[in-house]
């Protein structure tokens, strides 16, 4: 953001603003302990707005549920940005000051009226108002965000356009008002920080265009660096499709069954000459690999940091030796590293980060005594003296502003690409339960009270109109595949919208249904609007999908 990719501001500021967007976000059941803190601002008096398909968990404790109808995120803030500015209440002395692209962001936002944006959006007229108007008057105002943003065609302008609203009333480089992407993963932060992303070097110092730290990498690594951007995952798997990448290193991944349109994916993987996985499970990628490196769980048998959502990095210590002939990841790449002629040093981890403090100047103050000793540190720590930045880009505020102003980005709303038809009338989307993880590797061998079993979730109105009893097995269509899924009447949905999961892909494989339409940006596939159908099972189904279940042991 305004480039540092991070969240602006700190958790105990979420407990002390006045207003909280959880925009795409079930954080009651994705985030929990996120959600303490939101809890903790509710309580205190703040207004929270949830903009969701579904009336989720989290909605259940909002002033207002904005009820979006998938995939039209950049047209409710495109309306609630013209409301805004036609009351007047935009931050202006910011704006001048403090931002670039204004003039052309109004105009373009000009055609959204409250009408306009509850006919896209589904959400009522009043309602957007009421929450533009809280918005941007509110002292202290956060926006939360997580994959209801990101996974789709146009991700990053659907968080260009939760940006906007930002710079347009002022509420960012400020305590208590920011932006703020949810992390979905244990560490998702740190992983970006460190340079697992194609155009980035560790500390986000650009691969091409920063000449000056692609040498300084250059010299510590007694290596040449090539000025250019690699490939992000999407741009991996269409590499793979034209035949020029032949070999995969897959670390701590399941892309054959995380991946939109599985059928597709685990086609490209089979055809690989080469896979390595690298894991502490022998995922469904794992078993197609002609290497399998077994891995550490890094959360108790590594030494190391991760990084959480407000920045903060934080130490985790090694309490078990990894079992049988698993290793610490950290001395299987170095080991690799030496059989292939190069020595990276002793497999040390307080080593690496020593290194990498010298190279990232935003990490350049967080040794492992002072990370001790303060429970974390938040970057950027310019220096071993520095406590680390509670809130980001308060440069913004300084007269005049120091570096470059933030920009504004037009952005123009564009529908779903798998479209709605007389033949697929549903509008799937997907998601997580609280009691389960992704595709179900690290949490699907563990029992849970709270557990429900994959189903497609569908509103009472639909199965009513369609026939449908509670808990009775349909067969699930889209362009893509198909696949037989029990129905779980779920009164958070309206007619039309349809929810599952990833979690369960050995029983029921929900990506086969999904779109590998990705955003042209981020790379991002458009996981949270397919297009399906839903119908009844024939006999010879019927009988076949009953044979299959009798065949499998009870767990």
């Amino acid at each position: 953001m305004f480039g540092a990719g991070g969240g602006t501001s700190s958790y105990q500021e979420v407990e002390e603003t006045d207003v909280i967007f959880l925009w795409g976000s079930n954080a009651r059941e994705t985030h929990p302990i996120f959600f303490h803190h939101v809890l903790k601002a509710v309580h205190a008096g703040a207004r929270l707005f949830v903009v969701d398909p579904r009336r989720t968990g989290s909605a259940q404790w909002a002033d207002a549920w904005m009820g979006i109808d998938v995939g039209t995120d950049v047209a409710l803030s495109n309306t609630m940005a013209r409301e805004i500015l036609r009351a007047g209440l935009h931050n202006r002395e910011f704006v001048e000051r403090a931002t670039t692209g204004f003039d052309e962001y109004a105009a373009s936002v000009e055609p959204w009226t409250l009408e306009r944006g509850e006919l896209e959006t589904g959400v009522p007229a009043d309602v957007i108002r009421d929450a533009a108007h809280a918005y941007a008057r509110a002292d202290r105002a956060i926006i939360c965000w997580t994959l209801g943003i990101t996974e789709h065609h146009n991700a990053v302008d659907n968080v260009f356009a939760l940006i906007n609203l930002a710079l347009l009333t002022g509420h960012v480089g400020r305590y208590g008002s920011g932006l703020n992407p949810l992390r979905g993963q244990n560490n998702v932060q740190g992983g970006g920080d460190m340079g697992a992303i194609p155009n980035k070097l560790p500390g986000f110092q650009d691969i091409e265009r920063d000449d000056e730290a692609r040498a300084k990498f250059e010299q510590a690594w007694g290596t040449k660096i090539e000025p250019r951007y690699g490939w992000h995952l999407t741009q991996m798997f269409e590499a793979m499709d034209r035949g020029e990448l032949r070999t995969l290193y897959v670390v701590g991944e399941n892309p054959a069954q995380s991946e939109a349109d599985a059928k597709h994916t685990k086609k490209l993987l089979e055809g690989l000459d080469h896979l390595v996985v690298q894991d502490i499970f022998l995922t469904k990628t794992a078993e197609m690999a002609d290497v399998v490196l077994p891995a550490s769980a890094s959360w108790c048998e590594a030494e190391g940091t991760v990084t959480n959502s407000e920045r903060r990095v934080q130490r985790v210590r090694k309490a078990l030796d990894p079992p049988g002939q698993a290793r610490d990841d950290i001395e299987i790449v170095c080991d690799i590293a030496a059989r292939m002629g190069f020595d990276l040093g002793p497999p040390d981890a307080e080593s690496v980060w020593t290194e990498l403090r010298s190279l990232s100047p935003m990490h350049a103050g967080m040794t492992y005594p002072r990370l001790d000793e303060l429970g974390g540190i938040q970057w950027p720590c310019w220096d071993e003296k520095h406590p680390g930045e509670l809130f980001l880009h308060g440069r913004l505020w300084e007269s005049p502003v120091t570096g470059p102003p933030a920009p504004f980005n037009v952005v123009e709303h564009v529908p779903p690409v798998d479209k709605l038809s007389d033949e697929f009338p549903i509008r799937l989307t997907t998601g997580r339960r609280l009691d389960s993880y992704n595709t179900g590797v690290q949490s699907g061998g563990y029992r849970s009270p709270l557990r429900q079993r994959e189903a497609l979730c569908l509103s009472p109105e639909d199965c009513e109109r369609l026939g449908f009893d509670d808990g009775e097995l349909v067969k699930v269509t889209s362009r893509r595949g198909y696949v037989y899924a029990p129905v779980l009447i779920d009164h958070s949905l309206r007619p039309g919208l349809a929810f599952m999961t990833l979690h369960f892909p050995d029983e029921v494989e929900t990506n086969v249904l999904t779109i590998d339409a990705t955003d042209p940006k981020s790379g991002t596939a458009e996981f949270k609007a397919s297009a399906i159908a839903v119908s009844r099972l024939t006999d010879e189904e019927r009988t076949r999908q009953a044979a299959t279940q009798l065949a499998v042991p009870a767990k």
